[in-house]
């Protein structure tokens, strides 16, 4: 008999422990989780920026550009045929412009370059004038013809060279190859400062 109630003493405490047990979990247990179907949020990815440099083709880009296919931008530069500095200037074309300078003057001298340029330039513009007037805008002989691409022509290859082309086609070339059709179409479209 001792044997049973033991037993029951037991099992007594087994229920009560259990029971406090499962009260104790119910408690602290997580409550169930149901799914809800929530609206997606857009998230706006921003792309990087990028930055674009627009090249103007103005004055000062002619300069360049003209003084860069010449020469390399080197004003020291005299090349085989004796034509000298940036702009790949002749004795004659100086003298003509009422520029009365030695070699080594004119090669040690930027300031005195840039203005022979600024002097070739408006002295052309001035005789090749009625064909600027008359073609700019206009396709002729396959060439697409702007007033700066005229006027790279006229100092590749002189203004002469430039109405024989207006005149027949006629396409002139330097020494080393290059055609005055060349200098019309690589450097058109530049907005020159020629007043």
């Amino acid at each position: 008999m001792k044997k049973i109630t033991t037993l029951i003493l037991c099992l007594l405490v087994f229920t009560l422990l259990s029971a406090f047990t499962v009260n104790k979990m119910r408690e602290y247990s997580s409550p169930v989780l149901t799914l809800v179907p929530e609206p997606i949020e857009l998230l706006e990815v921003k792309q990087p920026e990028i930055k674009r440099t627009l090249r103007v083709k103005d004055h000062y880009a002619f300069l360049d550009d003209i003084g860069f296919k010449e020469s390399g931008n080197r004003y020291s530069v005299v090349n085989r045929y004796g034509y000298m500095g940036k702009y790949q200037f002749g004795m004659a074309t100086l003298k003509g412009l009422g520029f009365n300078v030695t070699k080594e003057e004119f090669i040690s001298n930027p300031f005195l370059q840039e203005e022979a340029m600024k002097a070739l330039l408006m002295h052309n513009k001035k005789k090749l004038k009625r064909y600027i007037k008359k073609y700019e805008g206009k396709t002729i002989h396959g060439i697409y013809i702007t007033e700066s691409g005229i006027l790279a022509a006229a100092h590749l290859g002189g203004q002469g060279n430039v109405r024989k082309f207006f005149r027949s086609g006629f396409k002139f070339e330097d020494g080393f190859g290059t055609s005055i059709t060349s200098y019309m179409e690589k450097f058109s479209g530049y907005q020159l400062d020629l007043n």
